[in-house]
Formats: C-alpha cells, structure tokens, sequence
C-alpha cells in the first residue's frame, strides 16, 4: 500500500504543481481563453488558487520525502480536497459540469491519501 500512495502522491503532485503554475504565472488573459470561470473570479483569486495549489503539491511530498513534519503531508491532502469540493461546487453552480469529473477525481485521490496515510502506511 506504501508504493500505491507513493504513486498516488506523486500524480497528486505533478497534476497541482502544473495546474497551479498555471493560474499563478499565465497571463489572465490567456487563461481566460480555456478557463470560463477566470472571467467572473477577481485574478488575486485565481492567483491565490495557484499558489495554493502549488503549496499542496510540495507538502504531498516533501514532508514525507524528510520525514520531517510528516503531519504536513496529512495537511497539503486535506486542504487539497477543500479545494476540490470548492471547486466542485463552483462548477455546479455555473453548470460547468464537464468540469467536475476532474474535481472529484483529484478529490477522491487526496482523501485516499489522508485514509491511507492514517491507517495502512503511516509515515514516520
């Protein structure tokens, strides 16, 4: 199970890291071209969704990584599915419902990390 959250985490990370990097340093402008939503949200927001983003990706992994504040790991996964189940509901309320799927998807990965991390591979 130790391998599988490993995998987990790492995709978790890649998927925030680039989605982040994204929405914090892409002129607004363009992603207003593939992003409806960036239209009605203030771009601090957006910015502050990237940097948020990028922050959870490197808590899934560097604290596991140095074993130093392992309970970080716990905290960037359970702040990444606050985000998702925001982002969720966000979408639902614009109808953007193709959206969604991604959302609960990236969702459930995170909370399978916090279980799995909690109850079958604990880290250090």
């Amino acid at each position: 199970m130790n391998i599988v959250l490993w995998i987990v985490q790492g995709l978790l990370a890649l998927a925030f890291l680039l989605a982040g990097f994204m929405k914090t340093f892409r002129p607004v402008e363009t992603l207003k071209k593939n992003m409806d939503w960036v239209r009605v949200v203030p771009t601090p927001f957006v910015r502050f969704i990237g940097v948020s983003e990028i922050l959870g990706a490197i808590g899934l992994i560097l604290p596991a990584i140095t074993g130093i504040g392992t309970w970080l790991t716990l905290a960037a996964a359970a702040g990444l599915v606050v985000v998702m189940a925001s982002a969720s509901i966000f979408h639902a309320s614009r109808r953007e419902y193709s959206s969604i799927g991604m959302n609960v998807v990236l969702l459930l990965l995170a909370a399978l990390v916090i279980v799995g991390r909690l109850t079958f591979a604990p880290l250090a």
